[in-house]
């Protein structure tokens, strides 16, 4: 099974719901945020969701894998929306 968990896997209705799936999360996000929950607990329940269900779909090697790149992803900005001048 492929360790890549790109949308090229799926055309342009894996865009279309990958955008649906984004705009769900980012919904609900703001009403916890709105009912007082931490923004640092939602990222961390986030996360766990997340790694639950991808090792559900793609076994602990693949994400194992594909969770070691994190680190270079997120020294080269990739989740970074706002930058700060240092």
């Amino acid at each position: 099974m492929s360790t890549e968990f790109s949308i090229e896997q799926h055309g342009e209705d894996g865009e279309v719901h990958k955008q649906a799936a984004l705009r769900y999360i980012l919904d609900a996000w703001e009403d916890a945020l709105h009912d007082g929950i931490e923004p640092e607990m939602l990222a961390n329940a986030a996360l766990f969701a997340a790694l639950t269900d991808l090792i559900d779909v793609y076994g602990e090697n693949a994400v194992a894998e594909m969770t070691s790149r994190l680190p270079r992803r997120i020294h080269h900005g990739e989740f970074t929306l706002r930058r700060t001048a240092q």
